[in-house]
């Protein structure tokens, strides 16, 4: 991702992310030269996204939307699970980085979802504070009379919509962007086989 300057809308941005997909998904990636970004960047930084998505090691926000150093504000947590210190790192993003865009990026085969849904009593050191973050989604997507087959992918769906739903409700920084125009948030899912993300919700 070129960087301009600010200025850019979060619509803009998320273009941008989903063309570099695509040329993830093609194989196209881009050239860079990491050696002048890297002696340019530790000036600063002014990512143009931040993306909260999973610690699964086959789904780095960077690689899959081909972008670089600088491009993006990551935090990674197992299921996508929110703490203080997650959301705090978003909200620094929005409040001081100024981020325009804000991607909640969860997968298919997510590890963490499928332990919650096959084991909701694990206890196992601090796992089981993930599962308790998924297991509402677990219960919504059985409600809704999702089968065994399809149960795994309901809940990730529904789990990142919750997401984006209790940031809004627990994060007065990232509401008030919102709110006033400055933030837009991109639920988005990313499928392993095709390399593709596709949005979920989005509030262009």
């Amino acid at each position: 991702m070129a960087h301009s300057g600010p200025g850019f809308t979060g619509r803009q941005v998320w273009q941008r992310l989903m063309e570099g997909n695509m040329r993830f998904v093609q194989g196209l990636f881009q050239g860079r030269n990491l050696l002048d970004l890297r002696r340019t960047l530790a000036q600063g930084q002014q990512p143009e996204a931040a993306v909260l998505c999973c610690s699964d090691s086959r789904v780095p926000a960077e690689i899959i939307f081909d972008q670089s150093l600088g491009d993006l504000f990551v935090v990674r947590t197992a299921g996508l699970v929110l703490d203080p210190t997650s959301i705090g790192s978003l909200e620094y993003a929005v409040a001081h980085l100024h981020v325009p865009l804000l991607v909640i990026k969860g997968h298919e085969g997510c590890g963490a979802v499928t332990a919650a849904v096959e084991h909701p009593e694990a206890t196992e050191g601090h796992i089981g504070s993930i599962i308790t973050q998924i297991s509402p989604a677990v219960d919504q997507a059985r409600r809704n009379g999702h089968n065994a087959q399809d149960l795994i992918e309901a809940t990730t769906d529904i789990h990142l919509k919750y997401l984006e739903e209790t940031l809004c409700q627990v994060s007065s920084i990232i509401r008030e962007a919102i709110d006033a125009g400055r933030l837009e948030v991109v639920v988005a899912k990313y499928f392993l086989h095709a390399g593709q993300v596709q949005p979920l919700t989005s509030t262009f």
